[in-house]
């Protein structure tokens, strides 16, 4: 009664949608019948009527019945014509539906409309793209891959055409001037990768107002949207480089041969833990508790060994070694536990990705060097070093500097080893990743496609490549990155369809405020849904899922087998050879022939074996003969951690009221079930009395399956929830730098946001030299004034002694005394530029200097997100600990850009030709004073300043002959009177010039 009573309330608020949308469906359809009575050039001109109606006040709500009601006597009027898509010749056979003009309308109002497969949501996006491109302004349809975009926007181009609007088509590689056209458009078709590197290229690269092609953000429409804003939103969107100087692959070259070996070294270990495990509990008189030992220290080496899941499947062992588990996890036992790992050479953590060596594993790697893996304690050799007597000060910071080469070397080591140790134990060809080309490709995990371009950070993509023997490049530095999430909550309006979205609605309204809407089907869905069949084991399994394919195949009817895994969809297709049952593979291997395998899915005795991918955004028409067979046959391999997966795979077949049947096929080794679905009733009912050679199907058992998909949903929602609060927290300081950018680049006189950067610096430095008391009387000291002027005359070219400033008071009249001495010196340098050649070095000055500490700011902000979770073991919140250093970091690194545009202010110009006399005029005025600025720290007379000022000016003047290139991700350190110019410093290093700051604080702020 009360499963009865819960199924009535459940989809009431659909229900309550529906019956909203009844009267405006009926008064676009009397309107769309008054429209057919219209010419074809009468309908055309009803759109430059929307649009003068929506700028005299019509609101789009007022606008909608005949808007849609427009598109929908475009579409009619176009049935049965012949339309070229993707060079291809089809017939125009589309009309709106009802339940498609209400797809429409939930588009329109910021939903998420969840249709069925086959439904017509290509069309149904039409109709709000339409409604709110009569604004004028850009609206945009977000698809999962570049063939989608360019299918649909030239299959709907016709429509919009029809109606008198434009499209455009973003696509992977195309050109600047091609893409600003296409957002110029009133619709634009793209994917959410393109338009979101668009956006960080316009606002994070640009050099000018030109190189920018993304108009703002106003309305989108995501296709698929829980693929691209829940699958896609766990890995951000990231522009990257090669750092000049990374030795990382040979590193990794280096230390392959020993992890290799300690590989074999675990393999053979666990082989014989096994064996003895095995031996133990097959014994008479075998001590069990030594054989739940073993198959513990076994699942911490290696979790996938086969004869610890074989062992596994016998129910009496089963619950004998959870026994011991829980015991050995207890406070208790720690140290029993400890002992456990430390006799492995390494212990894997499957759900984390972590893979962490023993004292055994080191002293394997490093047989004679005991502390290989120790980092030293830097701050106190320094202090040893700096107590010595016998050391005088050039010897000192030399020994210094030596125990700082030596703690980088054993740290790139370690992370070396780990990385690599990841790659052998965690990451496993044709799972993870692909090799293709002699280049490693990652598999998108959730929809099995291939990820070009992208590349696993920190090191590890460098030791896959170095596993695999291909050709390992250069380690990548950031240059502008956004996640997913937040590109996407710029929108104004967003709204999304997909055919499984219900199951993460909570996500979709918590991270995006989107509601989800049920959308009826237009006929009644007739497909057969089997319960899961369960089995022991794969082999068991396999056999009767090739038997299902045969018993099809025999008969005729269509057959779509869907994988979870390359390997998976390999090893099946190897069992169908066997078989000689003809059949095609589509994976991230052969996703280049993805809509002609699922365009040939649905004829008769097709057996199709797919990845994840599934051919998502293609429908699956059956072909003759094949209803009366029963449809198309879906067949899953392995239920996916994602209920929504497992529904896009059923949603495949029964399209538009066709017949359709699935069933999924299951063992208790598959990772879903080893994983998460080990504990409960359920799962001990099937370990007391589950033998090999029988299955299982139950509704119960179908349920037990969903709740332990839904604990890895809500694992995985928590990562992505957790990732965008960090992200939110790089966010705002995103938004102030590319407001600083945009500024520069758009307005007519960047020299006033200059003078303000100037201003800001002054008054930062003079609160430095202030005391504590900040008194309005406070006056500074003689040594603190002179230190203050000394950094003001080594930026500036004012020559300020002290007695020039003498009667003016700190805290109200020497700010503005010393900003008028500079405004007056660059009046001079006023005269000596040309105006439009001083507008371009004042943009390039700021550009420059804003690029190049963001880039090196991301870099730390990644190197403190990977390290903060660390001071949650000293029972502090890693996210706020994050975001006081984030705000304190964020701080130094406008301070230090600030500087910097200080520092180029006098010390840049168009040509070298006007810097000479720039400073030959500022020589002569400052030549009778003490002042500290020198003509000669960046004057021509030194070859090499003379020619790296050239290179810049000619660049700032756009006189160039060389291409412009992105900030370098490691810059040059300046050579120091106590180092060689050999030597490289890193950033967060000690300063080798002594002065007891961090590098990047001290000389390498002046690099």
């Amino acid at each position: 009664m009360l499963s009865s009573f819960f199924k009535r309330l459940a989809g009431r608020h659909y229900r309550k949608y529906l019956a909203r949308a009844k009267p405006l469906v009926a008064e676009i359809n009397r309107i769309e019948i008054e429209y057919q009575a219209f010419s074809d050039e009468a309908l055309n001109a009803k759109t430059q009527e929307f649009m003068q109606r929506y700028k005299d006040g019509t609101t789009l709500e007022q606008l909608l019945p005949e808007a849609f009601a427009a598109v929908k006597n475009a579409a009619r009027r176009l049935s049965n014509r012949e339309i070229s898509v993707c060079g291809q010749n089809l017939v125009w056979d589309m009309v709106p539906y009802d339940v498609q003009l209400i797809g429409g309308m939930a588009l329109h109002q910021n939903k998420i409309a969840e249709m069925a497969t086959g439904e017509g949501k290509t069309l149904v996006c039409t109709l709000p793209l339409y409604l709110n491109a009569l604004t004028g302004r850009n609206c945009r349809l977000v698809t999962v891959n570049d063939y989608l975009a360019r299918r649909d926007a030239e299959w709907m181009g016709h429509l919009y055409k029809f109606l008198g609007l434009t499209v455009g088509i973003i696509q992977n590689q195309m050109p600047a001037p091609e893409r600003r056209a296409a957002y110029g458009c009133n619709i634009t078709y793209g994917t959410a990768a393109e338009f979101g590197f668009d956006y960080l290229r316009d606002n994070g690269m640009a050099a000018s107002q030109e190189e920018q092609v993304q108009s703002d953000h106003y309305y989108a429409i995501v296709d698929e949207i829980d693929s691209i804003l829940i699958d896609e939103a766990r890995t951000p969107l990231i522009i990257s480089g090669p750092m000049q100087d990374d030795s990382g692959g040979e590193a990794f070259r280096k230390h392959k041969p020993g992890i290799q070996r300690l590989v074999d070294l675990q393999t053979k270990l666990c082989d014989r833990l096994a064996e003895e495990a095995v031996r133990e509990l097959e014994a008479e008189n075998g001590d069990t508790r030594l054989a739940a030992e073993k198959l513990l220290q076994l699942r911490l080496g290696a979790p996938k060994h086969k004869k610890l899941l074989s062992t596994l499947e016998d129910g009496t062992h089963r619950r004998m070694f959870d026994k011991f588990e829980v015991e050995m996890n207890s406070d208790f036992n720690k140290e029993q536990l400890y002992q456990f790992k430390e006799a492995l050479y390494y212990t894997l953590d499957e759900k984390q990705h972590q893979a962490d060596l023993t004292e055994k594993g080191r002293n394997a790697l490093r047989p004679d060097e005991s502390d290989a893996f120790l980092l030293p304690d830097l701050p106190s050799i320094f202090m040893e070093i700096d107590k010595r007597s016998d050391l005088d000060t050039s010897n000192k910071q030399q020994a210094k500097q030596e125990a700082e080469t030596r703690f980088s070397s054993i740290s790139e080591d370690i992370h070396c080893i780990s990385q690599l140790l990841r790659a052998y134990a965690l990451y496993e060809r044709d799972v993870a990743y692909v090799v293709q080309d002699g280049k490693v490709m990652i598999v998108d995990e959730h929809t099995g496609r291939l990820m070009p371009g992208r590349r696993w950070g920190d090191g590890l993509h460098q030791a896959v490549e170095a596993k695999e023997g291909v050709t390992i490049e250069r380690e990548t530095k950031t240059y502008a990155t956004i996640t997913i999430q937040n590109y996407f909550r710029m929108y104004e309006k967003l709204a999304g369809m997909t055919g499984t979205a219900e199951t993460e609605a909570t996500e979709f309204y918590d991270i995006y405020r989107l509601s989800v809407v049920v959308i009826p089907t237009h006929r009644p869905c007739i497909r057969k849904d089997a319960n899961d069949v369960i089995y022991k084991t794969r082999r068991e399994k396999y056999q009767c899922v090739i038997k299902a394919i045969e018993e099809a195949h025999k008969k005729g009817q269509p057959v779509l087998v869907g994988t979870i895994s390359v390997e998976a969809s390999e090893h099946l297709s190897r069992l169908l050879r066997k078989h000689s049952i003809p059949h095609n593979v589509l994976n991230a291997k052969f996703h280049q022939k993805e809509a002609e395998i699922i365009a040939r899915a649905g004829q008769r005795g097709t057996v199709t074996i797919a990845t994840n991918m599934a051919g998502r955004g293609t429908d699956i028409k059956l072909g003759e003969g094949v209803k009366e067979l029963g449809g198309l046959l879906v067949l899953g391999t392995e239920r996916h951690e994602s209920r929504r997966i497992d529904r896009q795979l059923r949603g495949r077949c029964a399209r538009q009221g066709d017949p359709g049947a699935s069933r999924f096929f299951i063992s208790l080794e598959d990772d879903l079930m080893r994983l998460f679905a080990n504990s409960g009733p359920i799962a001990n009912i099937l370990q007391k009395t589950f033998q090999e050679g029988e299955q299982l199907e139950h509704p119960l058992l179908n349920r037990s399956i969903e709740s332990a998909q839904k604990k890895v949903e809500q694992h995985n929602f928590s990562i992505r929830k957790r990732l965008l609060q960090y992200d939110d927290v790089l966010n705002k300081q995103r938004e102030v730098i590319y407001g600083i950018r945009n500024e520069a680049l758009q307005s007519e006189t960047p020299r006033t946001l200059i003078f303000e950067m100037v201003e800001e610096t002054l008054t930062e430095r003079l609160e430095e030299a202030l005391p504590p008391s900040r008194s309005s009387q406070a006056k500074l000291d003689p040594q603190q004034l002179e230190t203050f002027l000394n950094w003001i005359n080594t930026h500036f070219p004012v020559a300020l002694k002290a007695d020039d400033v003498q009667d003016k008071k700190p805290d109200t009249a020497l700010i503005p005394f010393i900003l008028e001495r500079i405004r007056e010196a660059y009046r001079t340098k006023e005269t000596i530029e040309t105006p439009e050649a001083l507008i371009r070095l004042e943009r390039y000055g700021i550009i420059r200097a804003v690029d190049k500490h963001w880039q090196d700011h991301l870099t730390e902000m990644e190197d403190l997100r990977r390290g903060v979770g660390l001071r949650g073991y000293g029972q502090k919140d890693p996210l706020s600990e994050y975001k006081s250093e984030a705000y304190r970091l964020f701080e130094e690194m406008m301070s230090h850009t600030r500087t910097a545009i200080c520092s180029g202010l006098f010390r840049s110009a168009s040509n070298i030709d006007t810097f000479k006399n720039m400073m030959d005029h500022f020589s002569r005025r400052i030549q009778e004073t003490t002042a500290t600025f020198a003509p000669s720290s960046a004057a021509p007379q030194s070859s090499a300043p003379a020619t790296a000022l050239q290179q810049e000016s000619a660049v700032a003047s756009g006189t160039s002959t060389r291409p412009r290139k992105l900030q370098s991700a490691t810059q040059r350190r300046p050579a120091s009177s106590t180092m060689t110019s050999t030597v490289k410093v890193k950033p967060n290093q000690s300063c080798p010039c002594g002065s007891g700051k961090k590098y990047k604080k001290c000389c390498g702020n002046k690099a």
